[in-house]
């Protein structure tokens, strides 16, 4: 028969298995948690789950191992964001402890300091997200019996940004030349500039057919599309100048470069500080890239393209992702207006 007992300031649970005795800390005061516990346990004795002196001794450390390679193993495409997070924020507070001691207090009080740190909400959800991923692979792994309730937070920090035509060319002119293409395929397709667009090879790319591909696995939501520019004039023509630059690379130097977009042959990794400079001088401090991809999104509803379609050439697999894309300015409402008034006038 399980006992509760107050064992200094924390309560302790007694069971027994195969008539061996076992205690264990329960790292609580209040007797509801303790008495859920100790039920746990003597379910999992009836279930024939192995209890072990080793069970409930996984530490911080250890768990984010195991997270970092299930990652690596499944290879998703996030490893980097996710290694970046358990790395930097959740080992600077939870490493060294024990994952059975890492209580629900214990995560809010990391939440408490995210955020006065400046954290976004959305920011302290990804990183619970990962804390809590390493709970789940411990209990599958037998390295833990249970885990802790982990709060998520009310996410409201959506971005709104987009270009009008005129703030977009100007934010284009005032980048360096190796950028100008680059930013005009997002602009006009909508792909992510960072997964999708920037490493997007000649391979990808069927000029005669005027049509560019990202291949399942690659993308985001792991579906492969495809982008017909044929029909569309200023991005057959940012497509026909990156390949008169690839041949004069081939021809001048014997350089055969893979990427549709480079600086002088060579990939393009980062390009934050000339975003921003060429946004602060166009008036338009403060956007980012991805007010690209919401752009794309406004402008195929706008110009008549189905929703399902747009959907299709953007990457858009949610509708509640994409609903948040569109995006309506002021001069929509406008013409809504004046339409209104031409219908009741």
């Amino acid at each position: 028969m399980g006992q509760i007992r107050l064992h200094g300031q924390v309560l302790w649970i007694r069971y027994y298995r195969n008539g061996r005795r076992y205690e264990e800390n329960t790292h609580t005061t209040r007797e509801n948690d303790a008495r859920r516990l100790l039920r746990l346990r003597e379910g999992d004795i009836e279930r024939g789950v192995p209890i072990t002196p080793r069970i409930g001794r996984l530490t911080f450390d250890e768990a984010a191992e195991d997270l970092l390679s299930d990652y690596k193993v499944n290879k998703k495409r996030s490893f980097e964001h996710v290694e970046h997070r358990v790395k930097v924020h959740l080992t600077s507070v939870f490493s060294g402890r024990r994952m059975a001691a890492v209580s629900t207090a214990d995560v809010r009080r990391y939440i408490e300091h995210r955020q006065q740190s400046g954290a976004a909400n959305a920011t302290v959800n990804r990183e619970l997200a990962a804390l809590k991923r390493m709970f789940v692979l411990a209990i599958q792994s037998a390295k833990l019996l249970y885990r802790p309730y982990i709060p998520m937070l009310q996410e409201n920090n959506a971005r709104t940004g987009f270009f009008e035509r005129e703030q977009f060319e100007s934010v284009r002119d005032h980048l360096p030349s190796s950028l100008r293409p680059l930013v005009t395929f997002a602009y006009y397709t909508g792909w992510r500039i960072m997964s999708e667009v920037l490493p997007l090879k000649w391979a990808q790319v069927d000029r005669r057919a005027g049509t560019a591909r990202l291949e399942s696995g690659t993308t985001k939501n792991g579906e492969g599309r495809e982008f017909d520019f044929s029909g569309l004039s200023p991005l057959k023509d940012v497509i026909d100048e990156q390949w008169r630059l690839h041949e004069e690379l081939a021809r001048s130097r014997q350089l055969l470069c893979p990427w549709v977009f480079h600086r002088n042959g060579k990939p393009i990794l980062d390009f934050r500080h000339a975003w921003e400079s060429a946004c602060k001088a166009a008036g338009c401090p403060g956007r980012i890239p991805h007010d690209l991809r919401r752009t794309a999104v406004r402008n195929l509803v706008r110009a008549g393209v189905s929703e399902r379609v747009a959907m299709k050439l953007t990457g858009h697999k949610t509708r509640s992702v994409f609903d948040r894309y569109d995006i309506v300015a002021p001069e929509d409402l406008r013409e809504a207006g004046r339409k209104l008034n031409v219908a009741h006038g």
